[in-house]
């Protein structure tokens, strides 16, 4: 089975959004004053309680879908906002959306996709001035999701997580916490590398239950120090009250978590018809995950 999207895109959302996107390319950044201000983290911890996953719902709640579906989907979830120039916060928000639904009720694998188009779609309200339109988002599904059933969903996922969409994610101690440590300016590749585990870690299932200070934590750890910055992890774990202990063994997960998303992979067999590649093949869109059923590894 050919999962590679179409051309689609170019007839149904290119044209609406090209505009959007152009505009959306020049985005505030840093406030400096707001991330130094003690009450910001303080509110991001006491949301990080009051959103937090306890329990593993591929164990208790889900029955058709599987670890490795989580991550098929939303790996193909970070590719749509990499290609549409998304806000930094709208895939782990996007992430936490369809993590929080999960854990509360039972869907079928056929229907992930779809969950992962609503929740992008939320997100993408949330936190962007120019969200990701329905037809755009189904054009990325080869219309195998349709805009009715993502209206539908929409209404729905709401209901499930009460209506409250503001979620603290990993993403958003970030930038507090290199603020507030002396090393955190010496370089600045140290939150782009950061913020680029964190996604990364938004795609394993490993970390599905590990509170979002604790990964941010763990990430600009292991980008401070694979960029050979001196740094304590101490600083970080007396801001956001976590044991170094703890913090030093995320981190060290997500150093191998990231060797082996980086090593060389072979190439995976899949039984489908070789297809001749024309011209209009050079622009792909992410696969989609939709039969993932059908995904042989």
């Amino acid at each position: 089975m050919d999962l590679s999207c179409g051309e689609n895109l170019q007839n149904s959302g290119n044209n609406s959004n090209t505009s959007g996107r152009t505009m959306d390319m020049c985005v505030a950044g840093p406030d400096r004053a707001l991330d130094r201000d003690p009450r910001l983290l303080l509110n991001l911890l006491t949301l990080e309680r009051v959103h937090a996953l306890h329990t593993d719902y591929f164990q208790h709640v889900q029955i058709d879908i599987q670890p490795f579906m989580r991550k098929v989907v939303t790996t193909w979830m970070l590719e749509v906002c990499e290609e549409q120039q998304c806000e930094e916060q709208v895939f782990p928000l996007a992430v936490s959306y369809m993590d929080r639904f999960l854990a509360q009720r039972a869907i079928s694998r056929q229907q992930l996709q779809l969950l992962a188009v609503t929740a992008l779609l939320l997100a993408s309200k949330f936190r962007q001035c120019h969200p990701l339109s329905v037809e755009l988002l189904c054009a990325y599904t080869d219309n195998s999701v349709f805009p009715h059933e993502v209206r539908q969903w929409e209404v729905m996922l709401l209901q499930r997580i009460n209506w409250q969409l503001s979620i603290a994610t990993a993403f958003d101690f970030v930038e507090p916490l290199l603020a507030r440590v002396p090393w955190g300016r010496s370089n600045p590749l140290v939150r782009t590398h950061a913020l680029t585990l964190t996604s990364v870690c938004y795609t394993e299932t490993e970390f599905l239950l590990v509170p979002p200070s604790l990964i941010a934590v763990a990430c600009i750890t292991a980008a401070a120090r694979g960029l050979r910055v001196r740094m304590t992890i101490n600083d970080l774990c007396t801001l956001t009250r976590t044991p170094a202990a703890a913090a030093e063994l995320v981190a060290r997960h997500v150093e191998r978590v990231l060797a082996r998303e980086t090593q060389p992979q072979e190439p995976r067999t899949r039984h489908v018809q070789p297809v001749k590649q024309t011209a209009s093949d050079q622009t792909k869109l992410p696969d989609t995950p939709t039969d993932v059923q059908d995904v042989r590894f």
